[in-house]
């Protein structure tokens, strides 16, 4: 689970903000130099003070270099209202250290780990990120890291404020008669797909010649005759790290599955090749480059069995007898996907697809838009009436393994203005955000008279959405 996604909170105003800063500290001071005096010292200001927390000025001046730079507006007095976004996560801050609230460290590494594979992927090379930013990437990471833990922070302390609201069937339909019907948010075309997976079977030949493979390469390093880089650059399937030959990158014991960490974090010695590993995504070997606190960063190799043709084919053959059936009425697509389908997880539901988007509002939702979909899958559903099943087709799934699937339409709902009717869910969510976002003002309206808060007297003349920081 993503930490940023949790985030989706009657605040969201605010924790974009946040998160916009976390962003900014890691790439405009690397970029943007700051103010220096003639002897060299940095010129920098403590422009809030909010209960022990200081707010610099380099932190606002950072986040509008980087909003500038995303072709983001500044509108109204970004100094006024920037520096209040970040007093406010302050406020929460503050507040769980006098509450002792703590965060989950499996989530938090995961989620680091995550936010930096996909930092490296819009950069280009791990090289060029640390080039990018001046630093070393274990730097990087964790001061990423500590960003994150602040986030969770934050969230938990809204989750604890905002816990037991709720809103009963009159406030809902009070907050949706106020709301003028060109101000109803718009719902795009979206559908609900369900699939039938078969994973056809692997060949034990197949699963040999893999080990087989990854055996010579393991003798060959070790004995010094190829280098273990070398290999992984030109033989590993693993498109992520391939081409940085096989490096992984620091990632705790958590971010891995556990049996490919029992064996990682067993290593010890650089030169040496781990036994072979066997994880959903295939077959590896392992190299250890460095352990450093509880991460650990290493080189892997990954090859996947090839599925033969004719077991290619049975499963094929098997999933187009099943749509037959379903189209001539034999038996119904759910009970088809609990009789047929090998992929455990997609049977409780049905093979109803839930939408895995972070940053989609859909999220955890049975609703796609077609460009959520994956890709193969989108192009099929495209073309589909409700109720209709697609021919078999191959495709791959999130471990990048063979799978044939067939897909059914299950609903089709066209893009409109969100009304009673057909979308009282989100209304009713939208009437509790709304409430949720009166209690978190509430609380913050209190706290500022209870928190030590300290103001420059160039920021005093702010006309700020919560007036209480300025004390009278």
């Amino acid at each position: 689970m993503s930490i940023y996604r949790s985030f989706t909170s009657p605040a969201r105003w605010m924790i974009a903000s946040i998160l916009l800063s976390l962003l900014t500290s890691l790439s405009l001071t690397a970029q943007t130099p700051q103010q220096k005096t003639s002897s060299g010292s940095v010129v920098d200001e403590v422009i809030w003070t909010v209960g022990d927390e200081p707010i610099l000025k380099s932190e606002i001046e950072n986040q509008k270099l980087y909003m500038r730079s995303q072709g983001m507006p500044l509108e109204g007095n970004p100094d006024c209202y920037l520096t209040e976004q970040l007093a406010v996560q302050m406020l929460f801050l503050n507040q769980a250290k006098i509450d002792s609230v703590s965060v989950d460290n499996t989530k938090v590494d995961r989620f680091v780990d995550n936010f930096m594979e996909s930092l490296v992927q819009q950069i280009g090379s791990r090289e060029r990120l640390e080039e990018y930013f001046n630093r070393p990437y274990s730097s990087i990471r964790e001061q990423q890291r500590i960003m994150a833990v602040n986030n969770e922070i934050v969230r938990q302390m809204q989750q604890k404020i905002i816990q037991g609201v709720a809103v009963t069937p009159t406030e809902i339909r009070s907050y949706y008669a106020q709301i003028p019907q060109d101000s109803l948010p718009y719902i795009p075309d979206v559908v609900e797909v369900q699939a039938l997976r078969i994973t056809p079977d692997i060949e034990l030949a197949a699963v040999d010649q893999i080990k087989e493979q990854l055996r010579g390469y393991s003798d060959d390093i070790v004995a010094g005759r190829r280098d273990f880089s070398t290999i992984a650059r030109l033989y590993s399937q693993d498109s992520r790290t391939s081409l940085r030959g096989g490096e992984y990158g620091f990632v705790a014991r958590s971010s891995l599955e556990p049996e490919f960490a029992q064996v990682v974090f067993a290593l010890t010695d650089t030169k040496q090749v781990s036994p072979i590993i066997r994880t959903a995504t295939g077959y590896h070997i392992v190299q250890l480059i460095e352990k450093r606190d509880n991460t650990i960063n290493f080189r892997h190799i990954l090859l996947k069995p090839s599925v033969a043709p004719d077991q290619l084919q049975q499963a094929v053959n098997k999933a187009d007898s099943v749509a037959v059936q379903v189209r001539n009425g034999k038996t119904t697509f759910d009970e088809a996907v609990v009789l047929c389908s090998n992929v455990d997880e997609t049977k409780n539901n049905f093979g109803l697809l839930l939408n895995e988007d972070y940053e989609s509002d859909r999220y955890g939702t049975a609703l796609f838009t077609m460009s959520e979909l994956q890709q193969d899958f989108a192009s099929y559903v495209d073309k589909m009436q409700v109720g209709d099943v697609s021919p078999a087709f191959v495709s791959q799934d999130a471990n990048g393994n063979t799978q044939v699937v067939l897909l059914k339409l299950k609903q089709r709902v066209s893009g409109h203005r969100a009304d009673m009717a057909t979308d009282f869910q989100l209304i009713k969510q939208l009437a509790l955000q709304d409430k949720q976002q009166k209690e978190l003002d509430k609380w913050i309206v209190q706290h500022q008279k209870s928190t030590y808060i300290r103001i420059s007297p160039d920021y005093q003349q702010c006309d700020f959405k919560y007036p209480g920081w300025i004390k009278k």
